[in-house]
């Protein structure tokens, strides 16, 4: 499955974190629906938010579990920089995580795996969780952004979206790298646009413009850009333009 090259996602979410908030309603959603899926009665001493961003999930995780040791790991330093919340801070890599083995209880990680090769940041995730350690990940399915892939269809060959595993594919990974009581759900979201150009300057906001091998590299004509846009047209709804994530979640004990 192709992925962006590791500096063009650090590069991309580096010059999106002055604008990742402002843009990020529905990733806001998505953290509080993944954070009720975790266990009522679940003792946390060592966290790990993978995939930090800003930090909008600390503030979630902190409130649950004020006396655990927290930490945030981002790829990009820009994002670390704009965390509020009292924590460790790590630029790093969540396929290669600078952590000890079997040294956190919950790893949580909302809308970052998808960037990254997935077998690999399970088994990261597998490895520095200690015995019955939780994982509560939020990631995107196939659907996702499906209203680009239409708008561009009869335009180019390029690709205009990211691939994504899905639920199966997920859930067999998962159970693949020794994880237990494996719970995928899939739920999709929907945000509505009034208009598409503010809707792909609402996915650069948040830093999710990167395609990897595949994509256009030179700019789009005016004449493709129109065509793009009627093409979208075609879906508007009353509440506008919709854009479609298709958010699958993995809970899952080591």
């Amino acid at each position: 499955m192709h992925r962006p090259s590791k500096a063009r996602i650090r590069q991309s979410f580096e010059r999106a974190a002055t604008t990742y908030d402002s843009a990020a309603g529905i990733q806001r959603q998505i953290c509080s629906q993944l954070a009720a899926t975790l266990p009522a009665n679940m003792a946390v001493n060592r966290l790990l938010d993978a995939g930090c961003g800003t930090g909008f999930a600390l503030n979630l995780l902190q409130t649950r579990w004020p006396d655990a040791h927290a930490i945030a790991v981002d790829l990009a330093p820009a994002m670390l920089h704009r965390i509020a919340s009292p924590c460790c801070r790590i630029a790093g890599d969540l396929e290669q995580l600078p952590l000890a083995g079997s040294s956190l209880d919950l790893y949580w990680s909302s809308l970052a795996v998808q960037w990254c090769d997935l077998p690999q940041t399970l088994a990261e995730a597998h490895r520095v969780l200690a015995a019955q350690g939780q994982i509560a990940i939020a990631t995107l399915g196939p659907q996702t952004f499906c209203e680009l892939r239409h708008a561009f269809a009869d335009i180019d060959d390029y690709r205009h979206t990211l691939g994504f595993h899905s639920t199966a594919e997920i859930e067999h990974l998962a159970r693949q790298t020794g994880f237990v009581t494996v719970n995928v759900q899939n739920s999709p979201k929907i945000s509505h646009y009034p208009d598409f150009k503010t809707l792909l300057k609402a996915v650069k906001a948040i830093g999710a413009n990167q395609l990897g091998a595949g994509r256009r590299t030179t700019l789009m004509s005016r004449s493709s850009f129109r065509k793009a846009e009627t093409a979208f047209e075609q879906l508007r709804v009353e509440a506008g333009l919709p854009l479609t994530y298709d958010v699958i979640t993995l809970n899952a004990k080591k």
